[in-house]
């Protein structure tokens, strides 16, 4: 019977609301690992990075998160190396994209 159960109406609630987070917080770990590798696990003289992290905080990212990221960006952790790409191409009827 729906509606009897308290804790089937929060699951519910809780892991589309935690989907979402953990997909916004990995977009975030990627952006400080690319701008900690980029210029540096510093914030103070890493703008891009300093930026990320603000963004981070922004929306409530543990900064043992943030953290881990900085150290995985600049080489202090091991793990599988990301790389950033642009990638350019042409769509139907020309159009860049």
């Amino acid at each position: 019977m729906s509606g009897h159960s308290k804790w089937a109406k929060i699951k519910r609630s809780k892991g589309s609301a935690d989907a979402s987070r953990g997909q916004l917080f990995t977009k975030l770990t990627k952006e400080i690992i690319f701008a900690s590798r980029q210029g540096g696990p510093n914030p103070d003289g890493n703008f891009r990075l300093r930026l990320a992290i603000q963004k981070a905080r922004d929306n409530n990212m543990p900064l043992d998160n943030i953290e881990r990221a900085i150290k995985k960006g600049s080489g202090e952790l091991g793990g599988a190396a990301l790389v950033e790409l642009t990638l350019e191409g042409y769509g139907p009827g020309g159009v860049a994209v």
